[in-house]
């Protein structure tokens, strides 16, 4: 009985040592997660889902050539619906809004253009815009992003 209780003691300590000693995953923090160049993958205007990647009957096919690169921090390269592509900067505020800003050529309503950030994996981000989109006919857009 005196030998196997230093060994069952040894055991049970090396069994603590090695589950307290195993980091859990950590979350990567959003600016890496984001630091990707991003196409739509689904598109709605308030609240109507008007293009979906893939998809035949889509509303607004324009949206196959929209794009979000975020993949030289802090510059980013934004195309749009229409084409129109515009190169600025971009910072986060926490983990719950992107800011584009100093946009130039200046998109239609003007150099800054916000989103609040929905579900952000490595391969997907939810983005709402903060203000209505006059390109699109001031509607309230939410994209989900896919890294292809």
């Amino acid at each position: 009985m005196k030998k196997t209780t230093p060994i069952a003691l040894v055991a049970v300590l090396t069994l603590f040592a090695v589950l307290t000693g195993c980091n859990k995953d950590k979350t990567t923090p959003l600016s890496d997660r984001i630091k990707k160049n991003w196409t739509a993958q689904k598109v709605e205007e308030n609240n109507v889902v008007v293009y979906t990647k893939g998809g035949t009957s889509n509303v607004k096919p324009g949206y196959s050539q929209y794009s979000l690169d975020l993949s030289n921090p802090p510059t980013v390269v934004i195309k749009q619906v229409d084409g129109f592509t515009s190169t600025g900067q971009y910072e986060l505020q926490g983990d719950t809004k992107l800011i584009l800003k100093s946009l130039s050529p200046a998109p239609t309503d003007g150099p800054t253009i916000e989103f609040n950030i929905g579900t952000a994996t490595e391969t997907s981000l939810e983005l709402t815009r903060t203000t209505a989109d006059r390109k699109t006919g001031g509607t309230t857009n939410k994209y989900t992003l896919a890294n292809p």
